[in-house]
């Protein structure tokens, strides 16, 4: 299911952008390597806290920001998962309009229906993601290596490829925000499905498979096609390799494999946010506004979408961790019988402190942002019991040390 949420179009865009602005070898290539581990050493760490505590992120962020606080993250990450499923949506009328010679008119159409039937594996629920991946990804898989072999061939092999690519267009710290900012904010989520897991090992396991060499494999993807065709749209890369018929077929599944967990994600922080357990209405309001955004233009906002992304959700996990490993240390009391502030303070000026960080503080962003928030935390969270007394004293009375399986058992 990860892999088939990882295995995302958009992704092999971002990667196209970056393929365009550098050599293949070395610089291409050490930055989606670098790229990919940040981002798969950042999501890890957040799979791991969902299956120890058994908590969606929306629940963790609830410790993290307080009970009213946790709102913010709640709006935050559901409205990137709408901005992306909005640009999914968007993406797969305007291949089939361009495929099919249509003309500009039926894009209003196809979006209406693709962004309505998009969410009905979603509506159904885990098991229905779950299937629909089964047949996605081995069909990308299939498509990319077939992608690959022919642009290896244009390319007269591995030599020719090495040789191609150019530089100025991207500094090497916005490329890596790209990199990180294309599953940054589903990967901040995580845990909306490692907490079914059922052993660290498949947590982790599974998490490093899709964030590290499913996400990595997109990006890939998509640069080597740029790089050898010059071109930064992969509809086009697929058009001019004579794939684009077979090429549409397997993007429309693996584009509904991101929508449909892109949009159970929003219901997930959606529910959390209006404490509500009608989970299919907020589904389908969710694809109702993403299809609303594909109509305004999505489509053409995705690399600034990506920065933004690589910016300001990074934080957010790193909070989320901070509070888990350091103020917890690894277990969280039961959400039930915790007697969380409304607003947690150290938490909240710790994700500015992150933001901020990630805005102005020179090198890669994401990596800022993460780094920055965990930290401030940390140091926030210990602080003198009087100044911090608002969040320590009803918490440290009901500390009772729940483990994470038996947070399963009562879900």
């Amino acid at each position: 299911m990860l892999l088939g949420f990882t295995f995302f179009s958009a992704t092999m865009w971002g990667g196209a952008e970056i393929g365009v602005a550098f050599r293949f070898w070395p610089d291409l290539a050490l930055i989606i390597l670098c790229g990919s581990t940040i981002l798969a050493a950042y999501v890890t760490g957040l799979g791991y806290v969902g299956y120890r505590s058994g908590l969606s992120t929306a629940l963790s962020a609830r410790f993290a920001f307080g009970d009213a606080g946790s709102r913010w993250s709640d709006a935050l990450l559901g409205l990137t998962q709408i901005g992306w499923y909005a640009w999914g949506t968007a993406t797969i009328a305007i291949i089939l309009v361009r495929l099919l010679n249509l003309g500009a008119g039926w894009e209003i159409p196809l979006i209406f229906v693709f962004g309505l039937g998009f969410c009905l594996t979603a509506y159904i629920g885990c098991r229905g993601l779950a299937a629909l991946s089964k047949v996605a990804v081995p069909a990308m898989l299939l498509l990319i290596a077939i992608s690959g072999a022919v642009a290896l061939r244009s390319a007269d092999g591995i030599d020719g490829l090495l040789m191609t690519g150019s530089a100025g267009t991207l500094t090497v710290a916005e490329a890596l925000t790209i990199v990180v900012g294309t599953f940054v904010a589903g990967g901040t989520q995580v845990a909306n499905w490692t907490r079914f897991a059922g052993s660290a090992r498949t947590a982790v396991g599974s998490t490093l498979l899709a964030f590290f060499f499913g996400n990595g494999l997109m990006v890939a993807a998509g640069a080597v096609g740029a790089a050898v065709y010059g071109l930064s749209d992969i509809v086009e890369v697929l058009a001019v390799q004579g794939l684009l018929s077979a090429g549409v077929l397997m993007l429309f599944l693996n584009i509904w494999t991101t929508q449909d967990n892109t949009i159970y994600n929003f219901s997930v922080a959606g529910c959390h946010f209006f404490r509500t357990e009608r989970r299919r209405l907020v589904t389908f309001a969710g694809a109702a506004a993403g299809t609303g955004l594909a109509l305004l233009g999505m489509y053409d906002w995705l690399i600034p979408y990506m920065v933004m992304m690589g910016v300001f959700i990074p934080p957010l996990g790193g909070v989320i961790m901070a509070d888990f490993f350091v103020r917890y240390r690894g277990r969280y009391p039961a959400l039930e019988e915790a007697a969380l502030p409304r607003f947690n303070l150290p938490g909240l000026a710790a994700y500015a402190a992150g933001s901020l960080a990630a805005l102005a503080v020179p090198g890669i962003p994401p990596v800022n942002g993460i780094v920055a928030a965990f930290l401030a935390y940390a140091c926030l969270a210990r602080l003198p019991a009087h100044i911090n007394r608002s969040n320590r004293s009803r918490e440290t009375r009901q500390m009772g040390q729940v483990s994470g399986g038996s947070f399963r058992a009562q879900r």
